[in-house]
């Protein structure tokens, strides 16, 4: 061997080593979560990316079910709102269609600055989520134990979505919420490299929460106008509904749909056409999700609320429709058949043996249009799917203002199937169409534009 191989051997070896101990270095300092501890790492400008778990980074594609390794991800940088609370309208969700009336999931990418939703609302939702908790206690806010074999508890997934909370809506809406850090430290809840957030006050209310103090779910539900729903992957491979703060369903009842797995959730609510149109798709959907593609979807309903003298703290029965549903505490085996959805044309449904609400009367003043805005995204740590549940509800006499909207309404409200019809109680408001007509009308003779516009608006 001549010295000019030596030499290129040597050099080879001496390669490989600084490679190698840069690799290390990189192991030890950089890809921990945060960065260099202390260091306060830049946000990325992306929409976020799934970096490589600790350990094989490909664990989370090929887990067993009921199985999740804590991923590191790059959070998007969060572009703050600069406008005052109180001059931020709700926004004006329209999510129907004229034409035909088609059962999907309706997913659409989610952008993550628009995660959490506040408007001028707020303090009056807060107050009305207050009120629930008070009176509701656990039939609305609970947390779940493991089910050994079965599914993991949704515990360690509240504490993580109070935490990606608590640093969302402080970036987010910098002039509502203010927070103090613990100093920085290895697997810390901060982003960025910073040190978890220990307490987040709500400026406007007054009011500060310390993080490790007191339920988890019970401050998240308390920091923002969404219900929360953690679905947690069990070893059958279904998601299970495992904790939940759903104040202000209207429709449903937490306590009836509690521990559930996503599929007999539907099906118990005689979701119309779950299982032949949803059930497969929605059950890859989960399993599926990555973190950084979160999603959003909308639906809606109309809900009929009875005038009333006054203005009550939820006297548009926001947490409840008591005007079509009765009494919250009963339940079907008390004979209240219609809970699920009673519609007049329901064949075989004797009035008399179901106690059959008598419904306000119907009018623009009386019946509202009943938005939900959901989003669904996975947790870093935990894996589990959160589900937030923004409600928003507007009287059809303001609607009809709207330039097209009328005219869509009813189109929308025509072209429902019947098992969707029924779902969503049509009977109790049914007769709100020959209104809209009148109102579309007039539009159409008015020359105003009736078009539909850049769904779901």
């Amino acid at each position: 061997m001549t010295m000019e191989e030596l030499t290129l051997i040597d050099k080879s070896l001496l390669v490989a080593i600084l490679v190698g101990l840069g690799v290390l270095i990189y192991r030890r300092f950089v890809s921990k979560p945060g960065g260099l501890q202390g260091a306060a790492a830049e946000p990325s400008s992306v929409t976020g990316s799934e970096k490589s778990p600790v350990g094989n980074s490909n664990s989370n594609k090929t887990r067993e079910h009921g199985t999740w390794e804590a991923t590191q991800f790059d959070y998007p940088k969060i572009t703050p709102v600069t406008a005052k609370l109180e001059s931020i309208k709700p926004i004006p969700y329209r999510p129907f269609r004229w034409g035909e009336y088609f059962v999907t999931m309706g997913i659409r990418n989610m952008m993550w600055d628009e995660w959490i939703e506040l408007d001028q609302q707020f303090e009056q939702y807060h107050k009305i989520r207050e009120e629930r908790i008070r009176v509701k206690g656990e039939r609305v806010l609970k947390t779940l134990p493991e089910r050994p074999g079965v599914v993991a508890s949704g515990h360690p997934a509240a504490v993580e979505l109070l935490y990606e909370l608590a640093e969302y809506l402080s970036r987010r809406y910098p002039d509502v919420y203010r927070v103090t850090r613990l100093a920085p430290s290895e697997g810390s809840y901060g982003w960025y490299g910073l040190g978890q957030i220990n307490d987040i006050t709500i400026v406007p209310l007054d009011k500060t929460f310390v993080i490790g103090e007191g339920d988890p779910l019970k401050i998240a539900s308390l920091l923002t106008q969404e219900d929360l729903a953690i679905m947690v992957e069990g070893t059958d491979g279904r998601y299970y509904f495992q904790a939940g703060a759903v104040l202000v369903a209207g429709t449903w009842r937490m306590e009836d749909k509690l521990g559930m797995p996503l599929d007999e959730i539907h099906i118990s609510g005689n979701v119309p056409q779950f299982q032949s149109k949803l059930n497969l798709s929605m059950g890859r959907f989960f399993k599926r999700l990555p973190l950084d593609k979160p999603v959003v979807r909308n639906n809606y309903t109309f809900q009929v609320v009875r005038e009333k003298e006054g203005e009550g703290l939820d006297s548009a029965e926001l947490s409840w429709a008591q005007s079509m549903k009765g009494d919250e505490d009963l339940k079907e085996s008390d004979g209240q058949r219609w809970l699920q959805g009673y519609d007049e044309r329901d064949e075989g449904v004797e009035k008399a043996s179901a106690k059959v609400p008598n419904y306000p009367p119907v009018g623009p003043s009386t019946v509202w249009l009943r938005v939900e805005r959901q989003t669904l995204r996975r947790l870093p740590r935990t894996g589990a799917v959160i589900f937030t549940i923004r409600v928003y509800q507007t009287r059809v006499s303001e609607l009809v203002k709207e330039p097209g909207v009328p005219g869509r309404m009813a189109s929308a409200l025509r072209s429902w199937p019947e098992d969707v019809a029924r779902y969503k109680a049509h009977g109790a408001y049914g007769g709100i169409v020959e209104y809209l007509d009148k109102c579309h009308g007039e539009q159409v003779r008015a020359g105003v534009h009736t078009e539909e516009g850049n769904y779901p608006f």
